[in-house]
């Protein structure tokens, strides 16, 4: 069975996925962005669609795929299950990179069959949540409901891709950033840190669903008129806020797997503050910050909060300590210049001046850092092989 210990757990094959498209796509865009390469797809559509749906999505199944039957009282997921939903997104991401390096129809291809997957893995989900017999099923529920919304998302970006409507692209990746990948993410993150942290907090059971209400006013709001979300983000920012500061988390913690997680999360009221902030500033005086807004949530708390659970999961999942070393500590602040860096390069932009400096050192920090967290990570998740902490 050694050879094939890669594939023993769901979480192996998909974070790799994952991570390596993380990679390939960021580079692909930075060569898009200089103009060193042409494809004939869009170089934003590119952008949106390689990371939410070919790294982030891989990511979301490797750990809900390792967790959700746990959460709902279910027994693990078979292989040959968990590979009927791997194959079509490893497929699909070749040939994904294959059509913005050729052809489109190859594009084409992948979207199709990269969405087949994304339906039928959520349809996994549904049925071990339907199998559930645990009394409280609430968080699982918003789980399941964000997945689907990225699964309505990934829908919708098909459609708008193939009946070249920009709108339906704009309203897809709208969905899929606030529904899906931060709803996602938010989710877990709110059952899950507070018992890492071994904080027993009062279960406000209103709050997801409030939050979500917020975030669907996000959306109907921008689509009203582009920045009047700004209205829906100050009151996301303090209803997380204040419910964060009743969570009170051990923070500073001397533990880098619970810091980071912590981090993560003091990022979602600031993202939405930020948000907000530009937001008003564009509509008044049509300010471009770059999608300044997004990018904070996305990577603040979103990528941020998966380097922490996936590096969590790697290590418990196969037998080493659950303890980060020096070099997995330096990744996790890594994480956070990618983020300042970003944030540089939106204020850079609004003000006019050349962004490109910033951009390529943020680029280049996302690179090293998961090119380093897979030098790392990858024999543990392909061979099982043991760290020296």
């Amino acid at each position: 069975m050694k050879n094939h210990y890669f594939l023993s757990q769901p979480h192996q094959p998909f974070f790799v996925l994952a991570f390596v498209n993380a990679i390939i796509s960021m580079f692909i865009f930075s060569l898009l962005l200089k103009g060193i390469i042409n494809s004939e797809l869009l170089m934003a559509d590119y952008h949106a669609y390689s990371l939410i749906f070919l790294s982030f999505t891989p990511a979301f199944f490797a750990f809900l795929f390792t967790t959700f039957p746990r959460f709902s009282g279910n027994p693990p997921i078979e292989k040959i299950v968990y590979m009927t939903i791997f194959v079509p997104f490893g497929v699909g991401s070749l040939l994904f990179l294959l059509g913005v390096l050729s052809f489109s129809f190859f594009a084409s291809m992948a979207i199709v069959i990269t969405l087949i997957g994304h339906l039928l893995g959520i349809n996994i989900l549904r049925k071990i949540y339907k199998a559930s017999a645990m009394d409280d099923n609430h968080d699982i529920l918003w789980i399941l409901l964000a997945m689907s919304a990225g699964g309505v998302g990934h829908l919708l970006f098909a459609i708008g891709y193939f009946s070249s409507s920009s709108w339906i692209i704009s309203l897809s990746i709208q969905i899929s950033i606030y529904l899906y990948l931060f709803l996602v993410a938010f989710s877990v993150a709110q059952r899950m840190v507070p018992f890492f942290s071994h904080k027993v907090i009062e279960r406000n059971e209103t709050f997801v669903r409030n939050v979500a209400l917020l975030l669907v006013g996000h959306i109907v709001l921008e689509l009203i008129k582009p920045h009047l979300s700004f209205i829906a983000d100050f009151a996301l920012m303090y209803i997380i806020a204040k419910e964060l500061l009743n969570w009170e988390l051990p923070f500073p913690n001397p533990n880098p797997l619970l810091w980071i997680l912590h981090i993560s999360l003091f990022w979602v009221p600031v993202a939405f503050l930020f948000s907000g902030v530009s937001s008003a500033i564009s509509i008044l005086s049509s300010v471009n910050f770059m999608f300044l807004d997004i990018h904070i949530l996305v990577l603040g708390f979103v990528f941020t909060i998966l380097i922490g659970f996936g590096t969590r999961v790697t290590l418990g999942h196969s037998g080493n300590r659950l303890e980060a070393d020096r070099w997995t500590t330096i990744l996790f602040y890594a994480t956070q210049v990618v983020v300042i860096t970003r944030i540089i390069v939106s204020l850079i932009f609004a003000f006019g001046w050349n962004f490109l400096f910033w951009f390529d050192i943020t680029i280049t920090v996302w690179l090293v850092l998961l090119g380093i967290w897979a030098s790392r990570f990858f024999p543990v998740l392909i061979f099982g092989k043991k760290l020296n902490n």
